[in-house]
């Protein structure tokens, strides 16, 4: 089947759609728990599941629309993931719109418009690199990470973190142009004009779709749900935790790998809903024709 061009589903990865061995004991209890596929290998060690019904119906999501995989990974991360098996989607969104992928492929264009955008908005990498450094200490922090050169993140101890450091650290960066999102057990800065709703307009733009739908958990997918036609967040995560909602995105009670599963499902049903009436229309000369008004 061809890809309908007017819908584009954009989604989070990360606790969203796929779920590594910690996150999914966010979902069902075990003795009701799906069989599950591994889609991310890396160092011979299994990483990321979906469920096989979510897999299955993935790759029919992926033939029907336009499917766009949106995460904060780097492109080295998200390229470790086999969503679709062997098949490449035609566009991906990586390092929270820093990287648009098309076949496969960073689009360089792109991608100097958003570091142009970031040097005047933000203040600099090497400054949030500096508080990191100054405020936190070897007894919560076990790494410090630079993705792609664009934004950094923290890999912590999350029950160790001061309880104060979030909130002081959050004002601190929000004051220099910087986003601070808390993710399992990952702190990030990102600059604020680098947000996956942008470069899924781009897409959108590019193939003309007429829907968007999103999906996603974290404070950092909040700007990709209020900029979709129709969204939907997990039972579980930042949005969550916080009651983040809009008008037209809908909280799942489904949590963990089961929302993953239910997250696909609503993302094929919604676009079906959206391409039925122009399949199923009445057509002179093979033009829509005009449907009478309802009495």
């Amino acid at each position: 089947m061809t890809a309908d061009r007017s819908v584009l589903v954009a989604s989070d990865l990360d606790r969203t759609l796929i779920y590594s061995t910690a996150a999914l004991a966010l979902g069902m209890p075990d003795p009701q728990a799906p069989r599950l596929l591994c889609v991310e290998v890396h160092e011979s060690k299994p990483l990321s599941y979906l469920t096989e019904d979510a897999a299955a119906q993935l790759r029919e999501l992926a033939a029907e629309t336009v499917f766009v995989p949106t995460t904060t990974r780097t492109r080295k991360q998200y390229q470790r993931i086999r969503l679709l098996g062997d098949t490449t989607p035609a566009y991906a969104i990586c390092a929270n719109g820093g990287h648009l992928l098309v076949d496969g492929v960073t689009d360089l264009d792109w991608h100097d418009g958003v570091r142009r955008r970031v040097a005047d908005a933000c203040a600099p990498l090497a400054e949030i690199r500096a508080y990191f450094t100054a405020t936190t200490d070897l007894s919560w922090v076990r790494k410090h990470r630079v993705a792609e050169d664009l934004f950094a993140y923290l890999v912590i101890e999350r029950e160790r973190m001061p309880r104060d450091w979030l909130e002081r650290f959050t004002e601190w960066a929000g004051e220099r142009g910087w986003t601070v999102s808390l993710q399992g057990r990952k702190v990030y800065a990102v600059p604020k004009p680098l947000t996956k709703s942008a470069a899924v307009r781009e897409v959108a733009r590019r193939t003309g779709a007429t829907l968007t739908l999103a999906a996603g958990d974290s404070l950092l997918d909040a700007d990709l749900l209020l900029a979709a036609d129709r969204g939907w967040r997990p039972g579980h995560g930042e949005l969550a935790d916080t009651a983040w909602t809009a008008p037209h995105v809908e909280a799942l009670t489904e949590r963990g790998v089961a929302a993953g599963e239910e997250i696909v499902r609503r993302f094929r049903a919604t676009a079906a809903a959206h391409t039925a009436p122009r399949i199923n229309a009445p057509r002179i000369n093979g033009e829509p024709a005009a449907l009478p008004d309802p009495a």
